[in-house]
């Protein structure tokens, strides 16, 4: 089983942050990524509709044998949290590392947090920090234009829309001089530069997806299924819509060359088939 791929899904190829950072982590191990690409974004959706995205995702996942499944995706993290006790391989979101990362980091007791709406309103990342210290003071704001502008590929941080974009959600959160920024959404360490312009060089941003990646070897370390073979693993990516431009963007995200053919799946299809066999 050790030999078997980690699965990861987001809900557009955002998580592709994520997998950059296992590829540093464990250079060894296979990936399956899924993109939901049809049905980008989830953090506007309603948590009924996410939690049923994210079970299809995963299902699709575990349809290749994966050993591990990684909800890349700080939206399904925050909402679909049945998951942890539903799947039959060992599944983790991005909250818990990310939360747990950003108390490690504050020197002032002062932590943002971004998101989706989703996220945001949930409040997960912001219970899961008071519940490991009740004294550290809390700021959440949605950030809903990021997504898009980071699919659409407006990344750079000189870009005047992106600045404009990033000052209109985080003057609030400058005022109130946080030390600690969670990234509480795959997409956004992309435009990472530019909110550390903004904010300063004395906060700290926290990145989901290393995070993760870091938590996720853990996890596999700890059960014994850490691939130790001595080749480099290979990563397979399926989205949900068109493969038409996929490989520039998702060399965007990874920031390597995609050495590997995307697939085009029609995911309630799919899920419907997995179903109805089971």
């Amino acid at each position: 089983m050790s030999e078997q791929a980690i699965g990861v899904f987001d809900s557009g190829l955002g998580g592709l942050t994520a997998v950059k950072e296992l590829i540093k982590v464990l250079p060894q191990e296979n990936i399956v990524y899924f993109g939901d690409t049809a049905r980008v974004p989830y953090g506007t959706r309603s948590d009924k509709t996410i939690k049923a995205y994210a079970r299809q995702d995963a299902d699709f996942l575990l349809s290749k044998g994966v050993k591990l499944i990684i909800a890349a995706c700080g939206t399904v993290s925050s909402v679909a949290t049945e998951l942890y006790d539903a799947l039959p391989v060992p599944f983790t979101g991005v909250v818990v590392p990310t939360a747990t990362a950003a108390i490690r980091a504050t020197k002032n007791g002062k932590i943002g947090i971004i998101g989706t709406p989703a996220t945001v309103n949930s409040s997960s990342y912001k219970t899961e920090i008071l519940k490991r210290n009740e004294r550290i003071k809390v700021y959440q704001q949605a950030c809903p234009l990021f997504v898009p502008l980071v699919e659409n590929g407006f990344i750079s941080a000189d870009d005047p829309i992106v600045k404009l974009t990033v000052e209109r959600y985080l003057s609030e959160m400058k005022g109130e001089g946080i030390d600690t920024l969670i990234l509480g959404c795959t997409h956004f360490p992309i435009i990472a530069q530019a909110i550390s312009d903004y904010l300063g060089k004395n906060v700290t941003l926290i990145d989901s997806g290393k995070e993760t990646a870091l938590y996720a070897a853990n996890i596999l370390g700890s059960a014994g299924l850490l691939n130790t073979s001595n080749t480099l693993g290979s990563c397979t990516y399926y989205v949900s819509d068109t493969v038409d431009g996929f490989r520039r963007t998702a060399e965007v995200f990874l920031g390597r060359n995609v050495e590997y053919e995307v697939t085009h799946i029609n995911i309630e299809k799919v899920s419907s088939g997995l179903r109805a066999k089971s």
